[in-house]
Order: structure tokens, then sequence, then C-alpha cells
């Protein structure tokens, strides 16, 4: 557990291959009970998520939250579900502008507890072109070689 109370539970690592990442805000998450104890085990996956703003609210759509078998026998869990983010008035207004402009979208890039509660980061992104991440991948594999031979010196 670092200095400041944060814990990662799951990293977006899909979403910096995908999109250009230019602004990131921390939100927080409405869940039920089960959905908690299930992110304590950390048994979360969101790849493939998004966030989507409706009637001045903004939701996250596409995350995967398996129940426990233990914890949910007395409900029916339902791990797709829209889960409803936590944010101000203004920060919904200046999103729901970004939003607006040409090429923009709202993906979350971490999940993780800070002072006992679940938060989500969103990051506002422009999906990248297939040339990009093919430069992406060169980039990797290129730092991946340079360690390799300072390493081997």
């Amino acid at each position: 557990m670092s200095s400041q109370g944060q814990k990662t539970i799951a990293v977006n690592k899909r979403a910096r291959f995908d999109y250009h990442l230019e602004d990131r805000l921390e939100a927080g998450i409405a869940l039920q009970g089960w959905e908690v104890k299930s992110l304590r085990e950390g048994r979360v996956q969101f790849a493939d998520s998004y966030v989507f703003l409706r009637d001045g609210e903004a939701y996250l759509v596409g995350t995967r939250i398996d129940a426990l078998p233990t914890v949910s026998t007395h409900v029916d869990p339902d791990p797709m579900r829209s889960r409803k983010l936590l944010l101000h008035r203004r920060e919904l207004d200046r999103l729901g502008g970004l939003v607006d402009q040409r090429g923009k979208t709202l993906v979350p890039t971490a999940l993780y507890w800070k002072a006992g509660k679940a938060k989500v980061e969103i990051g506002v992104a422009t999906g990248k072109k297939q040339h990009d991440k093919r430069k992406t991948v060169k980039d990797r594999d290129w730092d991946r070689q340079k360690a390799r031979i300072m390493k081997g010196r």
C-alpha cells in the first residue's frame, strides 16, 4: 500500500494502446455490496469499457465485475451492469464539452482504492490509427532491446 493510501485494483492497459490520452480525472463509482467484495478480491475486467454521458450523468459501461460464489447467494448479480460515476456538476459539464469535440471519447484507465472508497480514473482520449499502434509496439520493442544492451555492459 502506498503512502497516500491508494491501492490499485486494475489497470486498463488496452486504453493506452488504443488511445492517445490527453486529460485524466478521478471519479467515484456507485457499487452494490457484492461488487465491493468482488473488487477487494480483484475480480474485475475492464479492457473494453467506456464512459458515456446521458441526462447530465456519467455511466461506466462494459466493466465486468464477477460475483464471489460465497457472497451472492441471496442476490442475482449482473456482472455487466452499467455503474453510475460520481462527479461534480462542473466536472460533468467539462467532460460533456470535451466529448462533443470530434473524435473524443472517455475511457477508464485505472480502478483503485482511495481512503477506503473505490475510484475510477477516467481519461479523455482520441483513438489511435493503425500506424500509431504499430509505432507504439515498435518503440516498446526498441526500449526493451536498449535495456538488454545496457544490462549486458
